[in-house]
């Protein structure tokens, strides 16, 4: 197979994904929706759509294939040393008021929509149902450690523990994990009408979601913070996922279970960030860069690294 054969290939895989954020920014641009129709389609996601879809590709699933103990465990190690590492450099590169916004920004990927998007895309039901399953792993990581780390440069705030874990208990996505996995496991058969109208509405995800994110970027809105956006961004979309799908490959990981977590670690920056900064005081500004300028590099920094990983063989 020649190159231009497997980058028309990656294109395929990719293309699809961020035509549609662009398609978003476009619709923004010209009007055909606001702020508004965001804000209600990405509630339509998070709470029902999403949920729906995450629940039928479990238990659709091959548990036994699907449910990977070593996939889910690095990728939690890995998130952990990746964070680690953003929080060393920001000691050393950023302004300390800053620090926290961009570590959070660092390490913090949209896995629920982009990187979900991508594994359905280059591995299909194996893909969206071992992908759900590691945003169990994804949302109790990624939710800790910002919480952790935003704590520590804002002054007089405290991490309230308590609400955090009443917020990830009531998550719709992990609740959609816990209660799919019982269905799998017992071989329970739902009425096809019941799961046709269930894909009907879970069909809505992933469009919708990408829409959204293109609905709400802003790139008017660089001007402030460049250098910082652009500093952590660059680790979010380089630096790191080149580290950790290196650390996955030496490991052993190979074929879709790296495709897999390559592409969940380098999914752009994801838009709870924002909404964690601005809860806490911070620099809701400079999180609304880093996001604005992960989702644009993404489109040239996941298909590159696809490309590679495929001409290397290893996904």
């Amino acid at each position: 197979m020649n190159l231009l054969t497997i980058f028309a290939q990656t294109l395929e895989i990719t293309l699809p994904v961020f035509a549609m954020v662009f398609i978003g920014l476009g619709l923004k641009r010209i009007g055909w929706i606001d702020s508004a129709f965001i804000t209600t389609a990405s509630m339509l996601v998070f709470k029902a759509t999403l949920p729906v879809l995450i629940f039928l590709s479990i238990i659709r699933a091959d548990l036994e294939t699907a449910f990977d103990p070593g996939l889910m465990v690095f990728f939690a190690l890995a998130t952990i040393v990746t964070f680690l590492l953003s929080w060393l450099w920001a000691g050393w590169r950023v302004p300390k008021d800053d620090r926290g916004i961009y570590v959070q920004g660092a390490f913090r990927g949209n896995c629920g929509v982009v990187g979900l998007a991508l594994a359905a895309g280059m591995y299909g039901d194996y893909g969206l149902s071992a992908g759900s399953l590691l945003l169990g792993v994804v949302i109790l990581t990624y939710n800790a450690l910002s919480v952790i780390v935003l704590t520590a440069y804002q002054p007089g705030r405290q991490a309230d523990w308590y609400g955090m874990g009443k917020h990830i208990a009531r998550n719709p996505l992990i609740l959609s994990v816990l209660i799919a996995i019982p269905f799998a496991w017992s071989g329970i058969e739902l009425p096809d009408w019941l799961m046709t109208s269930g894909d009907y509405f879970a069909s809505l995800t992933l469009p919708l979601a990408l829409i959204c994110i293109g609905g709400t970027l802003s790139v008017s809105a660089l001007r402030d913070d460049r250098a910082t956006a652009l500093g952590a961004s660059l680790m979010k979309m380089v630096t790191l996922p080149v580290l950790a799908t290196g650390a996955a490959w030496l490991v052993g990981f190979s074929g879709p279970q790296l495709g897999l977590l390559f592409v969940f670690f380098a999914s752009p920056t994801a838009a709870a960030s924002f909404v964690m900064v601005k809860a806490m005081g911070g620099n809701a500004k400079l999180a609304a860069n880093i996001i604005a300028v992960t989702t644009l590099m993404s489109s040239v920094t996941i298909t590159g690294g696809v490309f590679v990983l495929q001409i290397w063989g290893v996904i």
